[in-house]
């Protein structure tokens, strides 16, 4: 009988770290109150509520999967998943069932008026891609080695989101792919000429498409156009000033953080400033710092090289994607549109999050022994 699960002797295996599940479902839990407390100030927020706890329930199932699915297998499934993330932010472009929402095509129509943004997938995809990669490289002779194929379908990944007009999710997923490029002990002198290029592209691309250039203008002139370009961040501002050290209390003062457009998927962290103030901010710092932690130790601990690399990249663009939100928040960078990991609105992210973490999971069960 063919065997999914770990293939390990029972002596010799070993759990999940507690504290890394004990960190996943307090930040989960925590955002899911945060999602409630906001529910009834944004559009269909009660509907908005019920698909967020049904895609949570399938995301704790696909990190159930991935938490105890053998590593070998997990790696077999890298080529599907990179073949379906592609395949699917295609068709969010380009396809019948694309859902233009903000001037951008980055969702699939489900039944029931439901979508799916397969971009989210394409982030799991591109790291369990490079991990994949770097581990079979481990092994070759330096003069063997040879990085430019993985390069290559790097940024063709890269450009499936750049067609969706998500330069954003685009640049959070180069940058968490560069690193592991660097962490992997990779060769890395093509970054500069490639750069050359790229970043004159990015340069254009946010000249060509006018809601970015206006969130630039915005924010380098904050005290200009007040009520319009920079009217999401400056209502951002005063509910947050609102909160103060101890905030407003749950429940109270909601209509203060209602008046900020999107506030339930770009700018959620204002109702934790908000609500519970300062000491709100520290809480949620502090819980994305133990988990980070917990990750990392389970990825630098791990001998599996494609599980280390693998949950270095996922604990990475979580944590990367979670100081963006917070920073544009804060008003120390320009918007974003990214969501705020466990806490945003959309079903997506939270459905991959949780699936991602299924994944870092598993490798918390290597043995010690790091491959770094």
């Amino acid at each position: 009988m063919y065997n999914f699960t770990t293939s390990r002797p029972v002596e010799s295996s070993h759990k999940c770290d507690i504290w890394l599940i004990v960190s996943v479902i307090l930040l989960w839990g925590f955002g899911i109150c945060t999602l409630y407390i906001c529910s009834s100030y944004v559009l269909n927020g009660a509907n908005a509520l019920k698909t967020q706890l049904i895609c949570s329930a399938i995301g704790f199932a696909g990190m159930i999967f991935f938490a105890l699915l053998d590593m070998k297998h997990i790696q077999k499934l890298v080529v599907v998943i990179v073949f379906v993330a592609i395949i699917l932010c295609i068709l969010a472009a380009f396809g019948p069932l694309s859902v233009e929402k903000n001037g951008g095509k980055r969702w699939i129509a489900l039944p029931g008026g439901n979508s799916f943004q397969p971009s989210e997938l394409l982030k799991l995809a591109v790291i369990l891609y490079l991990a994949n990669f770097f581990d079979k490289e481990y092994d070759k002779p330096e003069e063997d080695k040879f990085v430019l194929p993985a390069v290559a379908m790097f940024f063709f990944m890269l450009g499936t989101v750049v067609i969706q007009k998500n330069l954003s999710t685009t640049l959070l997923i180069g940058f968490v792919g560069l690193m592991m490029f660097v962490v992997s002990k990779s060769k890395v002198k093509w970054i500069l000429p490639v750069s050359l290029i790229v970043i004159p592209l990015i340069i254009l691309l946010i000249f060509t498409e006018e809601y970015r250039l206006k969130r630039f203008i915005g924010f380098f002139n904050p005290s200009a156009n007040e009520m319009s370009l920079n009217y999401q961040a400056n209502k951002a501002k005063m509910a947050i000033n609102r909160g103060g050290m101890w905030g407003t209390g749950i429940g109270s003062g909601l209509a203060s953080f209602a008046s900020v457009p999107f506030v339930a998927e770009d700018y959620i962290f204002v109702v934790i400033a908000q609500q519970l103030g300062f000491f709100g901010v520290i809480l949620y710092t502090a819980l994305i710092s133990f988990f980070a932690w917990r990750g990392y130790l389970a990825a630098f601990k791990c001998p599996n090289r494609f599980a280390a690399y693998g949950t270095f990249g996922i604990i990475t663009i979580i944590v990367i994607q979670s100081l963006l939100h917070c920073m544009v928040v804060a008003g120390v960078a320009p918007s974003t549109g990214l969501p705020l990991p466990f806490f945003s609105k959309g079903g997506s992210s939270e459905l991959m999050v949780l699936t991602m973490c299924g994944f870092v999971l598993n490798t918390s069960r290597c043995e010690e022994k790091s491959v770094f």
